[in-house]
């Protein structure tokens, strides 16, 4: 395929929502006020409406439209909820074959949890099909609701607390994520929240599809309230990178709708992750304490401290470590560029190296480990005097000639 590049619009550096690639190609530009939920009074009420931007643009790799200029905020759902008219002929007997669909997956007395539940009709509708379960529905916009078979709460469903309280058999979410500012990262948590919690569960999620707008040229299903619109290609693409596991797909209401039913389960990749940086965090933690010990019993020794480097690595070691101006005043650099200058957030003046020549330290500090060779090298060449070389390892300071690390010294310059 030829494409002629002066025909094809503006591109833009944005996230996908969708699939989180970086670049978008400009689809539709209007301004436009609030379609759905602008429920005027009078007309010239309606006329007065506030005229928000269209900024649609459309992923160029997975094929997502999204608006730029989506704010959550501009979206008055507290005001008049955003209720499906669930009533049309062709439209029920869609849901009918959804209900039938997902009740033949579920074990005996599920808990079901609906994520968005607006009217309620479907999970009421669930429970004539579903006679011994636990059935409970999540939307801070919702309506106000009460049944004996169905617990509605007006709140968002929160991953981390709720998949671990209710350890949910099947989660739905119909005509949300459409919504949401980030679709990706809210089907991310709900896996990260099966990982965490050790608990799988199955998922049904169901979006318009705007296969035909692309089709046909149609402009209608491009309003401010929904900031995503899902291509059945950009659907498969989100729920690929959420970290589910696809069961089946497919369309509904003649491809105006597209839908998933997944299954989130604990990933060993992530909770390997998650172990291996808890571990990480719990040693730097005692870390922390550790090495601000040693460098306090060094002091209280008498003897006298000098850290090799004045800016990066050794500046964050400084820093983490509360090597003060006051305690610490000696830092030197090999970098002449560098001297002169102060240390970020403590503020030493940074020191040639020779100065170690003139008013020599006990304990040499080296903080970029990687340099370490390098510098004892220089230390070497130079004459520099001193009784030892420090560098944090494992959580402490250790000798970098005399103790066991994965910087040791190399004996002569190669």
């Amino acid at each position: 395929m030829n494409l002629n590049l002066n025909n094809t619009g503006i591109f833009h550096a944005s996230i996908c929502p969708a699939c989180g690639y970086s670049a978008s190609q400009t689809l539709l530009e209007d301004n436009q006020p609030l379609a759905t939920l602008g429920w005027s009074k009078s007309a010239d009420e309606a006329k007065a409406m506030k005229k928000l931007p269209l900024n649609y643009v459309r992923c160029v790799d997975c094929g997502h439209i999204y608006n730029l200029s989506f704010d959550y905020g501009d979206v008055p759902y507290y005001d008049h909820p955003n209720l499906m008219f669930n009533k049309g002929t062709l439209w029920s007997s869609f849901i009918q074959e959804i209900r039938s669909k997902l009740a033949a997956l579920l074990p005996d007395n599920p808990t079901i949890v609906e994520i968005g539940y607006g009217d309620g009709s479907f999970l009421t509708a669930l429970t004539q099909v579903i006679y011994n379960g636990k059935f409970i529905g999540f939307d801070p916009h919702g309506a106000q609701l009460e049944s004996d078979d169905i617990q509605f709460y007006s709140r968002l469903f929160i991953p981390m607390s709720d998949f671990e309280s209710l350890k949910p058999d099947l989660i739905i979410s119909r005509h949300v994520l459409e919504h949401l500012t980030n679709p990706l990262e809210f089907l991310q948590s709900l896996a990260l929240a099966s990982t965490i919690s050790g608990h799988s569960t199955i998922a049904y999620f169901e979006v318009p599809c705007v296969d035909r707008l692309l089709e046909t040229g149609r402009t209608v299903d491009l309003y401010y309230e929904h900031g995503s619109q899902f291509t059945s290609h950009s659907f498969s693409r989100m729920l690929d990178k959420a970290g589910v596991q696809l069961r089946e797909t497919g369309h509904g209401y003649d491809r105006e709708v597209i839908w998933g039913i997944v299954s989130i389960t604990p990933q060993a990749r992530h909770q390997e992750i998650i172990a291996d940086s808890a571990g990480y965090q719990q040693k730097t933690k005692q870390a922390l304490s550790a090495i601000k010990g040693q460098l306090s019993d060094l002091l209280d020794s008498g003897k006298t401290i000098g850290v090799w480097g004045g800016t990066g690595k050794s500046a964050a070691f400084i820093n983490r470590y509360a090597l003060d101006a006051k305690r610490f005043p000696i830092v030197v650099d090999s970098d002449r560029y560098k001297v002169g200058f102060h240390v970020p957030g403590t503020g030493q003046r940074i020191l040639f190296r020779d100065e170690l020549k003139v008013n020599p330290v006990d304990i040499i500090i080296i903080p970029p480990q990687w340099r370490a060779n390098d510098i004892w090298l220089e230390i070497t060449r130079e004459g520099i005097q001193c009784e030892k070389i420090l560098i944090e390892h494992d959580g402490m300071l250790v000798d970098f000639n005399s103790e066991v690390h994965p910087y040791q010294a190399k004996l002569s310059e190669q």
